[in-house]
């Protein structure tokens, strides 16, 4: 094995070194970064050159100024000592991308793990219900998201995700035409997703179409818009739909024990939801993050004590029943700070441009929602884009796998479906997907430039696209190399990946 990863890292620093070298002088040979003092009237002309000649180092060749900024770059294997050079502002490379790198970071995590979720679960829900109505529609969708230019969709989320969304906050009000809209397309879509004979998706249709017309006629009537939160409620209610689901999902309803012990969890995150409010209303970052983890392990506990003749199934299912029913809590947390946040941005909320507000003064909880309302729209455009590709090839790795020798057998053997699926099939269709998911995160790097163009958000994008366009190889190269080693490495954790997933893989020095 470790022969093996230093073989991988020899090989791919020998890429990166070449790569490297021809965005260099790509970048070199793009355009004079001297032109916007050629035609200067400005007396300190001949001054201003010397310093940019010396500041790039414009009187070496290209190839040999290359191996200057190496020299630097080298360096950044020594704690304190790396050297990216300046951009022409006179900014450390190193300063400006520990600035930058947070906020691509925050855009392209979010943006991936949603993706990965997402895309994978619509792929596999298809591919077992291949041909059918859902499988087409899903099909035609993931084709158009695919091929739409990411810009556009930006465009299009700043047109009617912010300004129409923030226009209709100044008077929260559903019209009929609206609800009866909703309630049309609600009708459509659930009964491809239940399925079923056709008096049962009429039935669905019909019960989807009152549902999401009360609803709305509720939300808009009491202000909810304005004024959002889950309440006690709402929080019981769907955390008793998750702690069920997660136990069919994992263990089978017939598992009375890890069943109750869900339930459980959600009993105890409702008593602390009122036991915890006035140390959340002090909340720092570290705080609900510890939060999370004793939520976690009160989950496993509860699992562990109510045992079961799979004490392990109880543990997973309640432990992730307990995350998710945190997640609950804490959002509801969140919603109750919407009316403040609403007033200190002035009624328009879902920004635009930045990834923060100026000058905004706020606890953790005014300011996590200004993360997310400067986050949600770039992020959304970069979910569709690349969500599109995972279900379909999640789709097309699940149904070769649901043909092979050992699923029928499993089947044969009088597994439950549930059973077949999860643990059978499921970590099969994965393996192709690692090397889907380690290829995405560059791309998804290479287009947040893009997107972080469109929304103004001050990241690794903007550093890239002011560099190249003023002829600046310093940040240009700094970006690659955080892409290019992100890139490598993902690639080399997706070959390790392979051996976890499948034991007939092995990786040999």
């Amino acid at each position: 094995m470790f022969s093996y990863v230093m073989r991988r890292l020899g090989v791919s620093l020998l890429v990166l070194l070449g790569a490297s070298f021809l965005v260099y002088m790509l970048v070199a040979v793009s355009g004079d970064p001297l032109s916007e003092f050629r035609e200067s009237t400005k007396a300190n002309k001949d001054q201003l050159i010397a310093q940019r000649v010396e500041l790039l180092h414009l009187d070496v060749p290209a190839p040999l100024r290359y191996f200057i900024w190496l020299g630097g770059a080298v360096k950044c294997v020594i704690p304190g000592q790396c050297d990216l050079g300046s951009t022409l502002q006179g900014q450390p490379v190193t300063t400006a991308l520990s600035a930058a790198i947070p906020s691509t970071l925050q855009l392209v995590t979010g943006a991936v793990l949603i993706a990965i979720v997402v895309g994978i679960a619509v792929g596999i829900v298809t591919a077992l219900r291949q041909y059918s109505a859902l499988d087409y529609s899903v099909t035609f969708v993931a084709f158009l998201f695919f091929s739409l230019p990411v810009f556009w969709v930006a465009v299009l989320l700043k047109e009617f995700g912010a300004i129409g969304f923030n226009d209709f906050l100044a008077d929260p009000v559903v019209s009929v035409k609206a609800i009866g809209i909703v309630a049309v397309v609600s009708a459509l879509i659930w009964p491809l997703l239940i399925g079923g004979s056709w008096r049962r998706r009429v039935i669905t249709a019909a019960a989807a179409a009152a549902v999401s017309a009360g609803v709305l006629y509720y939300l808009s009537a009491t202000q909810w818009f304005a004024y959002p939160g889950l309440g006690p409620v709402l929080v019981a209610l769907t955390g008793a739909g998750v702690a069920i689901g997660i136990t069919a999902l994992l263990a089978g309803l017939q598992n009375r024990q890890a069943l109750y012990a869900s339930l459980t969890t959600v009993a105890l995150a409702l008593v602390a939801m009122y036991a915890l409010a006035p140390l959340l209303n002090r909340a720092t970052l570290w705080l609900v993050v510890a939060l999370g983890l004793a939520a976690v392990g009160a989950g496993v506990l509860t699992g562990y004590l109510f045992g079961g003749y799979d004490r392990r199934q109880s543990m997973k299912a309640a432990g992730l029943t307990s995350f998710l029913v945190a997640g609950l809590v804490l959002l509801d947390r969140f919603m109750q700070s919407w009316p403040a946040y609403f007033t200190l941005t002035r009624g328009r909320p879902i920004a635009t441009i930045g990834s923060q507000t100026p000058n905004l003064d706020g606890d953790f909880w005014i300011t996590g929602i200004d993360t997310f309302t400067h986050l949600v729209l770039p992020t959304a455009a970069l979910v569709l884009i690349s969500v599109a590709s995972y279900t379909r090839y999640s789709r097309a790795s699940m149904l070769e796998v649901m043909g092979q020798d050992y699923v029928r057998t499993a089947r044969a053997k009088g597994l439950p479906e549930r059973v077949v699926v999860t643990r059978h099939a499921f970590r099969n269709a994965l393996i192709p997907l690692t090397t889907i998911v380690a290829f995405d995160i560059g791309q998804l790097l290479g287009g947040a430039v893009i997107t972080e163009n469109v929304f103004s958000f001050k990241g690794m994008g903007a550093l890239f696209v002011t560099g190249l366009s003023r002829q600046d190889p310093n940040p240009v190269m700094g970006f690659f190399l955080v892409v290019g080693i992100t890139a490598v490495t993902f690639n080399l954790l997706a070959d390790l990946a392979y051996s976890a997933l499948d034991p007939r893989v092995r990786v040999k020095s």
